[in-house]
Protein backbone atom coordinates (compact mmCIF):
# COMPACT_ATOMS: atom_id res chain seq x y z
CA UNK A 1 0.00 0.00 0.00
CA UNK A 2 1.36 3.40 -0.95
CA UNK A 3 1.96 5.69 2.04
CA UNK A 4 1.63 9.47 1.82
CA UNK A 5 2.75 11.94 4.47
CA UNK A 6 0.39 14.93 4.37
CA UNK A 7 3.07 17.31 5.65
CA UNK A 8 6.04 19.23 4.29
CA UNK A 9 7.74 19.31 7.71
CA UNK A 10 11.40 18.38 7.25
CA UNK A 11 11.42 17.02 10.80
CA UNK A 12 8.50 14.62 10.19
CA UNK A 13 10.06 13.56 6.89
CA UNK A 14 13.37 12.78 8.61
CA UNK A 15 11.73 10.75 11.40
CA UNK A 16 9.84 8.58 8.89
CA UNK A 17 12.94 8.18 6.69
CA UNK A 18 15.01 7.11 9.71
CA UNK A 19 12.43 4.38 10.36
CA UNK A 20 12.95 3.14 6.77
CA UNK A 21 9.34 3.84 5.81
CA UNK A 22 8.83 4.31 2.08
CA UNK A 23 6.48 7.21 1.49
CA UNK A 24 5.64 10.18 -0.70
CA UNK A 25 4.98 13.70 0.53
CA UNK A 26 1.94 15.70 -0.51
CA UNK A 27 1.43 18.82 1.59
CA UNK A 28 -2.08 19.60 2.69
CA UNK A 29 -3.18 23.19 2.10
CA UNK A 30 -5.89 23.37 4.77
CA UNK A 31 -6.26 26.50 6.90
CA UNK A 32 -5.02 25.60 10.37
CA UNK A 33 -7.70 27.34 12.42
CA UNK A 34 -8.12 26.91 16.17
CA UNK A 35 -11.77 26.92 17.19
CA UNK A 36 -13.11 28.51 20.37
CA UNK A 37 -13.47 26.21 23.41
CA UNK A 38 -11.42 23.41 21.85
CA UNK A 39 -9.02 21.55 24.13
CA UNK A 40 -5.43 21.40 22.79
CA UNK A 41 -5.74 17.62 22.26
CA UNK A 42 -8.93 18.19 20.24
CA UNK A 43 -7.19 20.87 18.15
CA UNK A 44 -4.28 18.64 17.13
CA UNK A 45 -6.47 15.62 16.40
CA UNK A 46 -8.89 17.67 14.29
CA UNK A 47 -6.10 19.40 12.35
CA UNK A 48 -4.25 16.12 11.79
CA UNK A 49 -7.51 14.59 10.50
CA UNK A 50 -8.28 17.59 8.27
CA UNK A 51 -4.79 17.48 6.71
CA UNK A 52 -5.16 13.74 6.21
CA UNK A 53 -8.64 13.73 4.68
CA UNK A 54 -7.68 16.61 2.37
CA UNK A 55 -5.05 14.40 0.74
CA UNK A 56 -6.89 11.06 1.15
CA UNK A 57 -9.87 12.39 -0.83
CA UNK A 58 -7.60 12.60 -3.90
CA UNK A 59 -5.65 9.38 -3.13
CA UNK A 60 -8.30 6.89 -1.99
CA UNK A 61 -6.11 3.77 -2.38
CA UNK A 62 -3.21 5.22 -0.36
CA UNK A 63 -2.62 5.26 3.38
CA UNK A 64 -2.31 8.92 4.34
CA UNK A 65 -0.58 10.05 7.54
CA UNK A 66 -1.33 13.48 8.98
CA UNK A 67 0.07 15.15 12.07
CA UNK A 68 -0.22 18.41 13.96
CA UNK A 69 1.87 19.53 16.95
CA UNK A 70 1.27 22.27 19.50
CA UNK A 71 3.10 23.59 22.54
CA UNK A 72 0.82 24.17 25.53
CA UNK A 73 1.55 26.18 28.67
CA UNK A 74 -1.16 26.43 31.34
CA UNK A 75 -3.79 25.18 28.84
CA UNK A 76 -2.88 27.93 26.35
CA UNK A 77 -1.56 26.98 22.91
CA UNK A 78 1.67 28.70 21.92
CA UNK A 79 1.80 28.73 18.13
CA UNK A 80 4.58 29.86 15.85
CA UNK A 81 5.76 33.36 16.81
CA UNK A 82 4.92 36.18 14.39
CA UNK A 83 8.21 37.97 15.00
CA UNK A 84 11.30 38.10 17.20
CA UNK A 85 9.54 40.02 19.98
CA UNK A 86 6.86 37.34 20.22
CA UNK A 87 9.53 34.60 20.17
CA UNK A 88 11.32 36.28 23.09
CA UNK A 89 8.03 36.56 24.98
CA UNK A 90 7.26 32.85 24.45
CA UNK A 91 10.69 31.62 25.56
CA UNK A 92 10.47 33.94 28.59
CA UNK A 93 7.06 32.43 29.46
CA UNK A 94 8.45 28.89 29.18
CA UNK A 95 11.57 29.61 31.27
CA UNK A 96 11.70 27.52 34.46
CA UNK A 97 8.32 25.89 33.76
CA UNK A 98 7.00 22.57 32.51
CA UNK A 99 4.87 22.66 29.39
CA UNK A 100 3.24 20.04 27.21
CA UNK A 101 3.90 19.18 23.59
CA UNK A 102 0.89 17.48 22.02
CA UNK A 103 0.89 15.84 18.61
CA UNK A 104 -2.27 14.62 16.95
CA UNK A 105 -1.84 11.85 14.39
CA UNK A 106 -4.32 10.62 11.83
CA UNK A 107 -4.17 7.66 9.47
CA UNK A 108 -6.71 7.31 6.68
CA UNK A 109 -7.24 4.77 3.91
CA UNK A 110 -10.55 5.58 2.25
CA UNK A 111 -10.65 2.48 0.02
CA UNK A 112 -10.61 0.35 3.21
CA UNK A 113 -12.86 2.87 5.01
CA UNK A 114 -10.35 3.19 7.88
CA UNK A 115 -9.87 6.44 9.76
CA UNK A 116 -7.71 6.42 12.90
CA UNK A 117 -7.06 9.45 15.13
CA UNK A 118 -4.90 9.60 18.24
CA UNK A 119 -2.62 11.96 20.13
CA UNK A 120 0.51 11.85 22.28
CA UNK A 121 1.56 14.18 25.11
CA UNK A 122 5.12 14.83 26.30
CA UNK A 123 6.17 17.10 29.17
CA UNK A 124 9.12 19.44 28.73
CA UNK A 125 10.73 21.39 31.58
CA UNK A 126 12.82 24.41 30.65
CA UNK A 127 15.79 25.55 32.70
CA UNK A 128 15.59 28.92 34.41
CA UNK A 129 16.86 31.07 31.56
CA UNK A 130 18.55 34.43 31.89
CA UNK A 131 17.75 37.28 29.52
CA UNK A 132 21.15 36.63 27.95
CA UNK A 133 20.34 32.92 27.43
CA UNK A 134 17.10 33.89 25.69
CA UNK A 135 18.83 36.51 23.53
CA UNK A 136 21.53 33.99 22.54
CA UNK A 137 18.90 31.44 21.54
CA UNK A 138 16.82 33.92 19.55
CA UNK A 139 19.96 34.94 17.62
CA UNK A 140 20.24 31.37 16.27
CA UNK A 141 17.15 32.21 14.10
CA UNK A 142 15.74 28.81 14.99
CA UNK A 143 12.59 29.96 16.74
CA UNK A 144 10.45 31.71 14.14
CA UNK A 145 9.07 28.65 12.33
CA UNK A 146 8.54 26.53 15.45
CA UNK A 147 5.52 26.14 17.72
CA UNK A 148 6.41 27.59 21.12
CA UNK A 149 9.39 29.37 19.50
CA UNK A 150 11.88 26.52 19.96
CA UNK A 151 13.07 23.35 18.29
CA UNK A 152 14.28 20.61 20.64
CA UNK A 153 16.22 18.91 17.85
CA UNK A 154 18.47 21.97 17.44
CA UNK A 155 19.83 24.66 19.74
CA UNK A 156 16.51 24.47 21.62
CA UNK A 157 17.85 21.35 23.35
CA UNK A 158 20.11 23.68 25.35
CA UNK A 159 17.02 25.28 26.95
CA UNK A 160 15.62 21.99 28.23
CA UNK A 161 16.21 20.63 31.72
CA UNK A 162 14.06 17.49 31.49
CA UNK A 163 11.58 15.68 29.27
CA UNK A 164 8.97 13.07 30.16
CA UNK A 165 7.51 11.09 27.31
CA UNK A 166 8.32 10.56 23.66
CA UNK A 167 11.18 12.75 22.38
CA UNK A 168 10.03 12.27 18.77
CA UNK A 169 6.60 13.59 19.71
CA UNK A 170 8.31 16.84 20.73
CA UNK A 171 10.09 16.94 17.36
CA UNK A 172 6.72 16.51 15.62
CA UNK A 173 5.94 12.84 14.95
CA UNK A 174 5.54 10.22 17.72
CA UNK A 175 7.01 7.38 15.65
CA UNK A 176 6.54 4.70 18.34
CA UNK A 177 2.77 5.35 18.60
CA UNK A 178 2.54 5.66 14.82
CA UNK A 179 4.24 2.26 14.48
CA UNK A 180 1.73 0.71 16.91
CA UNK A 181 -1.23 2.19 14.98
CA UNK A 182 0.15 1.03 11.62
CA UNK A 183 0.58 -2.51 12.94
CA UNK A 184 -2.75 -2.65 14.79
CA UNK A 185 -5.01 -1.10 12.14
CA UNK A 186 -3.21 -1.62 8.81
CA UNK A 187 -1.00 -4.72 9.41
CA UNK A 188 2.07 -2.67 8.52
CA UNK A 189 5.19 -3.55 10.51
CA UNK A 190 7.88 -0.86 10.29
CA UNK A 191 10.50 -3.40 11.44
CA UNK A 192 10.02 -5.15 8.08
CA UNK A 193 10.28 -2.00 5.97
CA UNK A 194 6.63 -1.01 6.23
Amino acid sequence: MKIILASSSPRRKEILENANVKFDIIKSEIDEVILDNELPSQVVMRLAFEKCIDIAAKHRESLVIGADTVVVLDDIILGKPKDIDEAIAMITQLSGKTHQVITGISLINLSANKKIIDYVVSNVKFKDLSAEDIKDYIQTNESLDKAGAYGIQGYGALLVEEIQGDYFNIVGLPISRLSDLLKQHFSINIFYGG
